[in-house]
């Protein structure tokens, strides 16, 4: 199974604030994410995360305790740490563009929202994040792209999620 998410900013007290995330503590919003994560992704699955894991906190603590094979998207937070070897380790892939195929259908992985991507014209989807659940004409014009999927925590119930589950979730979104 393939998987996407992003923005876990991992360690980053202040992004609760930012995003108004239901958490008390930058201590249980981690535990969250990784007890979400693990309750869906198995060792065998490939989670493409885009962009943003960390803010403050030890890879080498958080990293091993998710489940899967994982693939970083770089996004603004993670520039400097992919400069690490210790960082590196964790992920299969590490890229700042990709595109991959998923049960058949082209999905270009980019850490910020584009508005046309390679593909766009012929049904190629984008996951993207950076934008997390703000409300700003960014996420406005983003909610009515076709085939363009917000993969943030802070709109996907702070879990990986599946393409299928983003189209769904970006169908609900374009009746509301």
């Amino acid at each position: 199974m393939i998987y996407y998410t992003a923005d876990l900013h991992i360690g980053h007290a202040n992004i609760i604030k930012y995003c108004n995330r239901p958490f008390e503590t930058v201590e249980e919003m981690d535990q969250t994410i990784i007890d979400n994560w693990n309750s869906v992704v198995r060792e065998d699955d490939d989670v493409y995360i885009v962009g943003d894991v960390f803010f403050k906190g030890n890879p080498n603590i958080f990293m091993p305790k998710m489940k899967g094979r994982k693939h970083l998207i770089v996004g603004n937070h993670d520039a400097n740490l992919v400069s690490t070897a210790s960082y590196c380790k964790h992920f299969e892939t590490i890229k700042k563009y990709l595109c991959i195929e998923d049960k058949g259908r082209h999905v270009v992985l980019f850490h910020y929202p584009i508005l046309e991507w390679s593909g766009y014209y012929h049904g190629t989807y984008h996951v993207y994040g950076h934008i997390h659940n703000n409300d700003n004409e960014t996420n406005h014009i983003m909610t009515k792209v076709p085939n363009a999927f917000n993969a943030g925590v802070d709109v996907n119930d702070f879990t990986p999620q599946t393409l299928d589950q983003l189209i769904a979730r970006h169908k609900l979104d374009l009746q509301n």
